[in-house]
């Protein structure tokens, strides 16, 4: 048994097989799922788990590049999206949440159903690679010059 981090099976597989630019879209319970799309569901009551603690467990094991949030979340709930971008290890884009859900439907790779019950908190997630630093340093080495 997996003794720390993300538990859950299906979860940890999506983590393990993101590639660069995927993304993954953490929703609230009441987000409808696109047709077609891959869909994880982690609510087990309103409130649980939480956006907040699932960001937190997901951004201990992903490469997290972006973000993209609800621009009404802000302005719906305060504390919950403070708390939540408290845990990303970026500073987040914001969209009208019918655009970034139209892009979503698109673009997700997966959507993870979290328990939190208030309006507008999801989190798209861009995964990342966890060697772009070093790339970066071996082209400088390499050709003297930034690669962009």
């Amino acid at each position: 048994m997996k003794k720390s981090g993300v538990l859950h099976p299906e979860l940890l597989e999506v983590i393990a097989s993101a590639g660069h630019g995927d993304i993954i879209v953490l929703t609230d319970a009441g987000l409808r799922v696109p047709d077609g799309k891959r869909r994880i569901d982690l609510a087990l009551a309103c409130g649980s788990p939480s956006i907040v603690d699932t960001v937190r467990a997901v951004a201990e094991e992903l490469v997290i590049e972006d973000a993209i949030i609800a621009s009404e979340f802000l302005e719906w709930n305060p504390s919950v999206h403070a708390a939540t971008l408290a845990e990303l290890p970026v500073e987040p884009s914001s969209k009208p949440h019918a655009e970034l859900m139209a892009d979503m439907a698109e673009q997700a790779y997966v959507y993870v159903k979290t328990g939190e019950c208030t309006a507008y908190a999801s989190v798209a997630l861009v995964c990342g690679v966890n060697y772009l630093e070093s790339a970066i340093q071996q082209y400088e080495e390499l050709h003297g010059k930034k690669p962009f």
